[in-house]
């Protein structure tokens, strides 16, 4: 459902406090509405498959789930489904349309090895989560955990390809959650005046600037090819879920304005056609101190000062 325009800008305006409470507590309900659903699914599987597209805000929805699912006595492991990449080699790895590897390719997990840990978890049986080191760009059995679930535990494995039918299809009975930010802003009348993909690139942008130092043109000129990895890989599996969950706030993209207008503003003009649209649009909205904004809140996976850590 798109959010209005004049309705967001009227209330950073008049109460950005509680403007940004009411976008969490919104968002809260979806999450507890999700842990109730799952919770009501452990006797046919104690696997949860969450899947959405980059910026979607997965790691801190799959957390505030197990939180959800913790207090009501269902203790829950999340795991990232990147521990499952393997370890890259040039000869081997899948490519993409202009020969470089591809890494947006579920190929790139260790597909085998997730199918074996779900159905070992299913059967009580104990399996070592691998950890994956980005920095060597190799899966390290050595650093890995042992879990093992009770009767009524549950496990989330969070990733981009939870979804992917070379998943699902081995795994008909786990619960199954798409997450993405799913809401345009609109004028009122018909035009959209910020683009949900938009949020989602934004979200990338100042995390990117915040958590990796890196300048907006960095991640721009990657999303191309993190879009078509999206539309090859991702979308098409979205009706495998149970739940598609809107992860969009009302308040955020007031939110981000300040942080991410100076970093599209840094951009050669022209460069990107989209950096141009996006400044437009944000002429049209509001900014939001990020003071109003709660530490547990999902805003704070991407401008940071978060009571989680990533």
């Amino acid at each position: 459902m798109p959010y209005s325009l004049t309705q967001i800008n009227e209330a950073v305006r008049s109460d950005p406090k509680a403007f940004a409470e009411e976008c969490d507590a919104a968002y809260a309900k979806k999450v507890e509405l999700a842990a109730q659903k799952i919770a009501g699914h452990r006797s046919e599987s104690h696997v949860i498959l969450l899947s959405g597209p980059s910026g979607s805000g997965k790691t801190t929805t799959a957390m505030k789930i197990e939180e959800v699912l913790e207090h009501m006595g269902v203790e829950t492991h999340t795991i990232s489904m990147d521990n499952y990449f393997n370890t890259v080699d040039p000869e081997t790895a899948p490519r993409n349309r202009e020969g470089g590897i591809d890494y947006e390719s579920p190929f790139c997990l260790d597909i085998e090895l997730l199918n074996r840990h779900f159905a070992m978890l299913d059967r009580g049986e104990t399996i070592h989560v691998p950890k994956y080191e980005f920095a060597r760009q190799m899966r390290s059995d050595i650093l890995s955990q042992p879990l093992r679930l009770g009767p009524d535990e549950l496990a989330i494995f969070e990733g981009i390809h939870a979804l992917n039918d070379i998943i699902v299809g081995k795994n008909p009975h786990a619960f199954k959650l798409y997450i993405a930010a799913r809401s345009n802003i609109t004028n009122g009348e018909g035009e959209i005046v910020f683009q949900h993909a938009w949020l989602r690139l934004c979200r990338r942008i100042v995390r990117d600037y915040k958590f990796r130092g890196s300048d907006a043109s960095f991640t721009l000129k990657m999303w191309a090819n993190v879009r078509r990895g999206e539309k090859l890989y991702i979308s098409p599996y979205k009706e495998n879920a149970n739940i598609m969950f809107d992860s969009s706030l009302a308040c955020e993209a007031s939110l981000l304005k300040p942080f991410v207008v100076p970093l599209l503003e840094a951009v050669p003009a022209g460069k990107y056609e989209v950096v141009d649209e996006m400044l437009k649009a944000f002429d049209r909205i509001e900014a939001m101190d990020e003071k109003y904004i709660a530490p547990n809140s999902l805003a704070r996976e991407f401008i940071g000062g978060s009571t989680y850590s990533y």
